[in-house]
Parts: structure tokens; sequence; C-alpha cells
């Protein structure tokens, strides 16, 4: 049965706890604190399916902002699918907008989806630019001739390589042809298509802590694998040197989980290291685009196209689901890998293609790197004075970059599991540094990889506050809610 009786404008209820914060933010923030407070209370079901939105004079009011600001508010999630209105019938929250299947729960964690979820590698996905993709859409099926929809390339379009040539040298440093670059179904299909290139050649070296990915697709794709220890600029060469592997993945522009960024003189061992063994570096540059205290380094693969092969893709831009993706490989590797590509699935589909080119060659790609730049910027910022008022002692490490950080924890959130599972009982979703490879510390205390991306300020502010209660229930201290973040 529809609730119909919730008023989320009552200063009691949960959901206005998200919307708190609007009327003390900076007021050019105060319509996206709005959007996300709104949206992360209807994700998270504090605002069910059936509920009533006060009206947008009356939120304003309560909010102690303007009437316009809420209106548009209404509007965006509207479009966006979180809510629906119609003329004398007032602002509802759909029936759809939570995930298909998903158990109601209260909201808290207990029985139903987490409050908050800061496991990584998820983008936000309302950044998805719907209204720019489907204009690109119609113009590439208008411009499409009846003979492209036959069987492709198995390279993908040359229109498409080409603007992505474009792109990545442009963006990246990247040095490519047209004609070495694979559009493929994400890094995913990138790495797999490797593996199979390199089966029999020795095992493939896994960076640790790393990205499991990593190491599953290449095992699936019958090449063995190698964890090499990761150090304070990337793997460690000697480790490397004695592990018999002639090919390695690595992330040099933002490694994966560490956020680190591998220097100078790490790249050019690594390369000495290719060359004397005839081997292959394999970079994935899987969110180099997002540096926020500066321009990002560029990619490995230009200091060596022959002993690098360079992948990407949208999945943190865009989004994951569109399973778009591209490889550059070395030239002596290009054959096999294209014969592989062609076997494997004939070829990307044409119209994603048409579409993704219109979309890089109309500048849109570029307007929505932007977008994501600022807001995953706003939200790294978030988190950071988050845990300066919630979790004071922790410490953020790893570049200012990407959608995730390291989040070290004072002594007194500790022992892990139980502080785990505390966060668990609140309602927040964690992931260890050590469920990505990494060793357990020796001082015991707590380290996180906190994937922020596709929270609003708000969300990350509430669950710090849950997980400083929980550090209290588990250490029996009392709650801490100040404290000074250290530089």
């Amino acid at each position: 049965m529809a609730n119909t009786g919730t008023n989320p404008g009552g200063r009691g209820t949960p959901a206005w706890e998200l919307l708190a914060g609007v009327a003390t933010a900076a007021p050019r923030r105060r319509g996206r604190e709005l959007q996300a407070g709104l949206r992360d209370a209807v994700r998270s079901g504090r605002l069910a399916g059936g509920t009533r939105l006060p009206a947008s004079r009356e939120l304003a009011a309560d909010l102690g902002v303007s009437r316009g600001l809420v209106t548009r508010a209404y509007e965006q999630l509207t479009a966006e699918g979180y809510l629906r209105s119609g003329r004398g019938a007032g602002t509802w929250v759909c029936e759809i907008a939570r995930p298909a299947g998903a158990p109601a729960g209260d909201g808290d964690g207990r029985g139903g989806e987490p409050v908050a979820d800061f496991r990584p590698g998820t983008p936000d996905l309302a950044l998805f630019p719907r209204a720019a993709w489907a204009a690109a859409h119609r113009r590439a099926l208008a411009a499409l001739p009846h003979r492209g929809l036959g069987y492709p390339d198995p390279r993908g379009l040359p229109e498409l390589r080409r603007a992505l040539a474009a792109l990545l040298a442009r963006r990246r440093g990247v040095v490519v042809d047209a004609d070495r670059l694979l559009v493929c179904s994400g890094v995913a299909q990138a790495l797999t298509l490797l593996g199979v290139v390199l089966r029999g050649r020795g095992p493939v070296a896994v960076e640790a802590p790393g990205s499991p990915p990593h190491e599953e697709l290449f095992t699936a794709a019958g090449t063995g694998t190698v964890r090499v220890p990761v150090d304070g600029s990337g793997l460690v060469l000697r480790e490397l040197a004695a592990s018999g592997a002639r090919a390695a993945v690595v992330t040099p522009a933002h490694q994966f989980p560490t956020g680190i960024v591998y220097p100078p003189a790490r790249r050019r061992e690594l390369l000495a290291w290719a060359r004397e063994l005839d081997g292959l570096l394999v970079e994935d540059d899987y969110d180099g685009e997002f540096r926020f205290d500066r321009a990002p380094v560029g990619a490995l693969q230009g200091l060596d196209p022959e002993r690098v092969a360079y992948t990407g893709s949208v999945s943190k831009s865009l989004a994951p689901g569109l399973r778009l993706g591209w490889l550059v490989v070395p030239e002596r590797l290009l054959g096999e890998v294209v014969e592989r590509k062609r076997l494997m699935d004939l070829g990307h589909p044409v119209l994603d293609q048409a579409l993704f080119a219109d979309f890089v060659a109309s500048g849109e790609y570029d307007r929505q790197l932007r977008r994501c730049q600022r807001a995953y910027r706003e939200r790294r910022d978030a988190l950071v004075a988050a845990l300066a008022e919630w979790c004071p002692g922790a410490a953020v490490t790893g570049i200012a970059a990407g959608l995730h950080a390291i989040v070290t924890l004072p002594e007194r959130f500790g022992p892990q599991e139980r502080f785990l599972a505390r966060a668990a009982a609140a309602g927040v979703a964690l992931r260890p540094l050590t469920d990505f490879g990494g060793t357990a510390p020796a001082d015991g205390r707590v380290r996180l990889v906190l994937g922020y991306a596709h929270l609003g300020p708000g969300a990350i502010r509430r669950a710090m506050r849950l997980l400083s209660r929980a550090a209290g229930e588990s250490s029996g201290a009392p709650r801490v809610t100040k404290g000074a973040f250290p530089a």
C-alpha cells in the first residue's frame, strides 16, 4: 500500500536529516546539496515510493532557501526518474526509484540496502549526460549509411578510432596511430585479449595490493599470474625481476588502490626491465583523467609505445554499463590481438561506436570529463572535511585524484574485524585495504579503501557520523564529534 502520510519536511524524520545541510551550505552549493540529499533519501529508501513531498514553497520555507531552488531540484529528480509530478497533483516519490528486488529494510542497513556504500569502483551514474547522449544517438543513426550496419572492422569503426586516437594523444600523452587502436568491451575485454595472446609466454605480474580483476581476467584467459608487491613508488623491481614474469600489469597514473603515482625513476626502471626481457607492460589507465590538485601525469605508454600496451574505458567517466573501452597495442602484437578480437565477437556494436564517435568529436565527452572532475573533487573535499570532524586523527594518503581514497583510521577504531562488523550493523558498507591484497598493518590500525564518487556530500557526512558512533561502541569510548584533521 502506498505511503501517503509521511511528510519529509518534518524536522524529526530521517529524511530531514539528509536535507539539514542545505541551509548551512554555501549559497552556490545549495542546489546541488538539495538534489543530492533528496536523491540519497530515495535511493536508501528513507523516502519510500508513494511518498508525497512537501510543496516547493513549504520546503523552501523550512530550509530557508528560495522556492526556485527547490523547484529546480524537483524538476531535475523528476527528469532522472526519482520523482513524478502532475499539474495540481503535487510531487511524489516514484515506486520504481529503488532497485528491483531490493528489500524494503528500515534505512539503517539492517535488512536493507546500506545507508552509505563506500565500496570503490562505482562512478555517480546520475551524472550520465542523458540529453547529450540521446542527441548524439539521433545524429549517429541518421548519418550511418546502410552499409555501415554490416559486420565491422574488428578493430572498430575508423571514425571512432581516429577520434579516440586524437583524444588520447591530447589528454593523456598516448602515442597512437588509429590503425593500432582497438575498440573493446571495456578494459575487461582488452585484458582478456592480451591474456590469450600472451598465453604460454610465462606468467603476468600483477600489483599487490592491486585490482582483483587483473589477476582474475588473466587467469581466466589461461595465463598464469604472480603477485608482486608495491612500495611507495610502484612495483618493486627486485621482486619483479625475481618473479619470472615477462609481462606486468600496472596502474602508474594512480595506482589502485594505494593512490600513489609511479615517479619518473620507477617508470624508467620498468621500461628498462621490459626492454631487457623483450617483455611487455600493460597500462590500465582506469581513472587517469581525474587529478584534482594539478594536471594529471601522462601515460607511461608515451615513453615507449613498443613496450607498453595501453587500455582505458568510459566506465568511470560515463557508465560501466556502456561497455566501451580501447586498447592500444605494440605493432608486434597487433595482428594477433586483432584476430583474437575478430574471433571473440566479430566486432563491437556499430551504432554504439558511431554514437561515441559523434560524442567525442562534438566536444561532449570533454564537457562530461570536466563535469565529473568538478563533482568528484567536491566529494573528495567533503570526505576529507567529514573525516576531520567525525574521525579526528584519520589520515588520507595517496594523491588527490580518482574516485577513491586510502584512509587510515585512529587506533580507537580497531580491531579491524570488530569495527567492520559494527560499521555494517550501522548501515555503512566498507572495504579494507586487505581485501585488495594488502598486508594487515603491523600497528593494528584500520586502513580502508573508500569510494566516494557515487555519494553526495550529505551522505558522506552522515556516514562519517555513523562510523564515529560505531568506533565508540567498539571501543567503549564516548563518541567524538569534533577534532582537527592532521595536515
